[in-house]
């Protein structure tokens, strides 16, 4: 996480936001990213907000529901949780790799131990690894980015992806609703921008999944609507992450999104 604080009895009046995501959202900066840049506008607007950016890079829908239901535990006055479907293969590489490590065979004793584990860890930090030659990293099998390549190449498994989101989406979604917390679905676009050529963006059928989702105090904003009349391209750093004025324009949708809809007018902040 950035490093951040915050009050664990909040002031009166004053509304916590809690963004939930991946590498997307987390942004270039922490005062660049669309959590902050929100709180800036709806402060600018009267409104005693604290807006907090939990994204985690490298983070599947899995992980993300882990981190959601740790942030409710804060009573949030909203949830935005960011929907994307890039990072799937990491977080069922990470889940295969905590079940095992859960087990008690001969392997796993040394890394039992806290102290031993982390000099381990030492090891796949880039600090160390910059300073070793591409043959070692790849002989150590630091970088598994070839597997998952392939496997976002195959159709069943990007299906069974897909599958895999909206489980664990819904599972977000009915977390907030049981606390009566309202949540924002924010949906991931992507597109490319190597090409020179303006391409389109893609949603990969997460905003079909959003909308089924909605209900009362479930709500939903497409990047794909928000960006889509925009010169994007320029928006873009690569064919998924935003610069800083994309999280800007982002920023704004949502400040509008809100008020307009009278989500923040309608919660009692914390």
């Amino acid at each position: 996480f950035f490093p951040q604080t915050m009050k664990i009895q909040p002031e009166p009046g004053t509304f916590h936001i809690f963004t939930i995501g991946d590498s997307v959202a987390r942004g270039p900066d922490l005062n660049k990213a669309y959590a902050y840049q929100l709180q800036e506008l709806l402060t600018k607007q009267g409104i005693k907000v604290e807006s907090y950016n939990l994204c985690v890079a490298g983070y599947g829908a899995q992980r993300k529901d882990i981190v959601l239901s740790k942030a409710l535990q804060y009573h949030p006055s909203l949830v935005i949780l960011h929907v994307n479907d890039s990072n799937e293969y990491e977080d069922e590489r990470e889940y295969k790799r905590s079940k095992e490590f859960d087990g008690w065979h001969p392997k796993n004793w040394f890394m039992k131990s806290l102290i031993i584990r982390r000099i381990h860890e030492a090891k796949t930090e880039k600090a160390y690894w910059y300073l070793l030659p591409a043959e070692v990293r790849q002989q150590n099998n630091v970088s598994d980015a070839s597997l998952e390549t392939a496997a976002g190449l195959d159709q069943a498994t990007l299906k069974r992806w897909h599958e895999q989101v909206t489980q664990w989406t819904t599972k977000s979604v009915q977390a907030t609703k049981a606390q009566r917390t309202p949540i924002l679905l924010v949906t991931q676009a992507v597109t490319e921008v190597a090409r020179g050529t303006k391409q389109p963006l893609e949603e990969h059928g997460l905003d079909a999944m959003a909308d089924a989702l909605k209900a009362p105090g479930v709500y939903h904003v497409s990047m794909k609507e928000v960006l889509i009349n925009e010169d994007y391209l320029k928006l873009y750093s690569d064919g998924a992450h935003m610069r800083a004025d994309g999280h800007r324009i982002m920023a704004e949708a949502l400040a509008r999104f809100l008020t307009t809809n009278g989500v923040l007018s309608a919660q009692k902040p914390q």
